[in-house]
Order: C-alpha cells, then sequence, then structure tokens
C-alpha cells in the first residue's frame, strides 16, 4: 500500500478549511492524511477534530516559524486568509486588514517553498478594480487603493506563490449559502411581508455552500499536477433574485419577493462593513456574465460529484434560516 500523503490545512476550524479536513477524513481512500492547523489546538471544534483522526497543530499565519513547523514534511497545503477575523480595537487600529491579508499569504508562501509542499489549494478571489474600470463604474473605496478588499487583497497575494514558484492552485469562491441564514436572507417589511433585497438587480448571483469549497479543493488535490498553475473558479448554483425569491417561497410556505436594494440603498444601510458588501454585490452584479460565466460548474462536479445545490442545503439548514429572518 502507498504511504498517505500529508495536506497541511489552514484555517482547520473554519469554514474552509474545515471542510476540507472533513472531506478527507470522511474519504480514507483519497490517499490524503490531515494536518489540521489552528491557533487554538485546545479549542472544542479542534478537539473534535482530533478525535476524529486529523493530526492537530498550532500554527498562525501572522507567526511565520510555526507556519513553517506544521508544513515539514507536508505533501501539500490548503490555505485560506479570513479578513473578517475578529481583531482587537488595538489590533484594527494598528494593522489594515487588505495589508494583513497579503503578509499573511506571503508567509504560508514561504513556507511553502522552504519545504518543498508539491501542491497548495490558495483560496482567492476576482481583483474586482479591472471590471469596474471596464465598466466605467466608480466606487467608494472603504482601505484606499482597494474597491472591495477582501476580493482585492487576495487577488493581490496570488502573486506571493507564482513569484516564489511554488505549485499553486488558485481556487477562486464565491458567495457562501450560509450567508442566508447569516442575515442575508429574506426579512419582514414594514407591513409583515417576506421580502429578499439582495441589490443584484436583475442578475444572477454564483453561491455555493462552504463545505463544498473544501471537497472542491480534495479534488484538486487528488488530480495533482493537472491543476497546479491552474485557476479553478467554483459555485454550487447561479439563480436571480426572483429564483431565489421562489426558493424562499417554497421553502418556508409563505410568500417571499424578492424587492432589490440599490447599491446607493446598501451602502447606507448603517452596519461597519456595508459599503465593502455593497461594492461587493455591484461587482457581482454589473460584471455577473463574467463571474457566472466562469465558475464551470461541470468541472466542478466532476471535481466534487456530491456538489450540492441550493435547495438541498436550504432544506437542511431551514431552521436557521427561519431563525435569522
Amino acid at each position: 500500500m502507498s504511504e498517505h500523503k500529508t495536506i497541511a490545512v489552514v484555517g482547520a476550524t473554519g469554514a474552509q478549511g474545515g471542510g476540507l479536513v472533513r472531506a478527507i477524513l470522511d474519504a480514507p481512500d483519497s490517499g490524503f492524511t490531515v494536518r489540521a492547523l489552528t491557533r487554538d489546538a485546545d479549542s472544542p471544534k479542534a478537539r473534535a477534530l482530533a478525535e476524529r483522526g486529523a493530526e492537530v497543530v498550532r500554527a498562525d499565519l501572522d507567526d511565520e516559524a510555526s507556519v513553517h513547523r506544521a508544513f515539514a514534511g507536508a505533501y501539500g497545503a490548503f490555505v485560506v486568509t479570513n479578513f473578517w477575523a475578529p481583531l482587537t480595537p488595538e489590533q484594527e487600529a494598528a494593522r489594515d486588514r487588505a495589508r494583513m491579508e497579503i503578509d499573511q499569504a506571503h508567509v504560508a508562501a514561504r513556507a511553502a517553498k522552504a519545504n518543498g509542499l508539491r501542491h497548495v489549494v490558495w483560496s482567492t478571489l476576482e481583483d474586482t478594480r479591472p471590471y469596474f474600470a471596464h465598466l466605467g463604474r466608480t466606487v467608494p473605496a472603504p482601505l484606499g487603493a482597494y474597491a472591495v478588499p477582501h476580493f482585492d487583497a487576495k487577488a493581490e497575494a496570488n502573486a506571493a506563490f507564482t513569484t516564489l514558484g511554488v505549485p499553486t492552485t488558485f481556487l477562486q469562491t464565491t458567495f457562501y449559502y450560509e450567508a442566508f441564514a447569516q442575515g442575508q436572507g429574506p426579512h419582514r417589511d414594514a407591513d409583515g411581508k417576506l421580502v429578499l433585497a439582495t441589490p443584484m438587480a436583475a442578475n444572477p448571483l454564483a453561491m455555493i455552500a462552504a463545505d463544498d469549497i473544501g471537497r472542491t479543493a480534495l479534488g484538486v488535490l487528488r488530480r495533482g499536477v493537472e491543476f497546479v498553475g491552474r485557476t479553478v473558479s467554483i459555485a454550487g448554483e447561479h439563480a436571480t433574485g426572483d429564483e431565489l425569491a421562489a426558493k424562499f417561497t417554497e421553502l418556508l410556505g409563505e410568500q417571499v419577493t424578492y424587492r432589490p436594494q440599490t447599491y446607493a440603498q446598501a451602502r447606507a444601510a448603517g452596519y461597519p462593513s456595508a459599503v465593502e458588501v455593497a461594492n461587493m454585490f455591484e461587482f457581482y452584479s454589473e460584471a455577473s456574465a463574467y463571474f457566472t460565466g466562469a465558475r464551470d460548474m461541470d468541472l466542478v462536479r466532476r471535481l466534487n460529484p456530491s456538489l450540492e445545490p441550493l435547495d438541498g442545503w436550504l432544506a437542511r439548514h431551514r431552521a436557521e434560516v427561519v431563525e435569522a429572518i
């Protein structure tokens, strides 16, 4: 029997990394074992992974030495950064979140190169700025040079891997289904009627379950050298606001109407990241033909035969969707 190859998974207790850890643990014939990297190896989530057979190690992308130790002896790695990671007020004042993501990607790339990793899957996103420029649209810049910082910084960080010649697959993700249970689903209007107000105009949105990012990453790792150097853009479903409202109507047994916000209304919503989120939706919407077209779901299904459609995810998570209304 051939020796299993170790995949070091950054963010192993998070949405994307956790999905890959579980995918490897659920597929003992994959040829891989998993090393779960986490800042807190004693957390309940980390202990649960260890109980299932994952090798759990402490590592932090802000501590380069810890990443080198965690990558030592591994065949490959999955790397994701978290733009939205909680920071203390002091950290928030001292750090630029976009710069933080880029610096963390460079830490991972240096550790991958130094340890001779054979295949890295880097979870990334498109740079929105060229598309806004092509469309002749100007949006408020929440962080100086970035239109949608959590997209643009990840795209900028791609160079961390290419410059060092790290054998990398660039996995471009998209909107999570989970957001529908976290404030982006239907809400009641002043008349008590259910309204979906996603600022997508009449354009389709590309979406995916967070677990399917990990499962698709495993499919990429299984294909190995064939996918080194490639960009793979993923989604589980494309749907317009009216199509989404119809799905919610069926799920909830109550009429849901799509009443899209304008981008300006979304920016004025009042929560701290409203401008960035509105810019993200403006990109999703105005560049929808490109964005959905780049996501070849036939390829994603070949890499991940269990790719979950939105209907199935909603049925399994109906209680959370209802609670968020």
